[in-house]
């Protein structure tokens, strides 16, 4: 599919076992993605995904994310972070960089894979154009030019704590991509997105109950 004018690829029913590896996840030990007082980055707790799991995808998904996304048949896959991901941060705690949608890479070739292993009613992913700039997707160029005008927004205006899933002033809201059990969704990691969080449903350190998701992360 395309969201504003970006490819996303997504695949369905991905895995033919998903409920073992949702059971990996209870038997896992998560920690805070970046400790509470930086106010940034994930919100929330991660786990290192099984070695076999990160392996097994990167074999499938190294071909597809060449041919969909236009990456050079000759360049190696490198694998980044990796791991089992639990939304917990309340609304109130939030920084104001966790506030608006990011973008995870300015390199040409970044990717995220996605896993979702919770259903519709966690939301799911944003895709957002910065008004200001007009862009939707950071590169090497244009990167500096965004960033400061990004944090000048901020800094003027700081973001109403909650989970952004809608326009505003600072950025138009594109398209979402819906959570859904078994879902994979893989996008460049340059895109500006958020997660669309509902507080209500998904804030929980329980992976059965909250919004567990697989992320991994590769460059080219």
């Amino acid at each position: 599919m395309t969201v504003g004018g970006q490819t996303i690829v997504f695949v369905d029913d991905f895995l033919e076992d998903p409920h073992s590896l949702v059971q990996a996840a209870c038997n896992s030990r998560f920690e805070p993605a970046s400790p509470a007082a930086e106010q940034k980055g994930y919100p929330g707790l991660r786990a290192p995904a099984p070695l076999a799991y990160t392996q097994v995808i990167t074999g499938l998904l190294d071909p597809l994310i060449k041919v969909n996304f236009g990456v050079p048949e000759q360049l190696p896959v490198k694998v980044g972070l990796s791991a089992f991901s639990l939304t917990t941060t309340l609304p109130d705690a939030l920084g104001p960089l966790q506030r608006t949608p990011h973008f995870d890479a300015s390199t040409p070739h970044h990717m995220a894979a996605l896993l979702y292993l919770c259903d519709q009613t966690h939301g799911g992913t944003g895709f957002y154009r910065h008004n200001a700039t007009g862009l939707q997707r950071i590169t090497a160029d244009n990167r500096e030019r965004y960033l400061d005008a990004y944090h000048e927004e901020v800094n003027h205006r700081r973001p109403p704590a909650r989970y952004f899933d809608r326009s505003d002033e600072q950025f138009t809201f594109l398209g979402m991509m819906p959570a859904r059990f078994n879902r994979l969704v893989i996008y460049p990691g340059s895109l500006l997105h958020s997660a669309c969080i509902n507080p209500a449903r998904s804030l929980s350190s329980d992976p059965r109950q909250g919004r567990l998701t697989v992320n991994t992360f590769y460059d080219f």
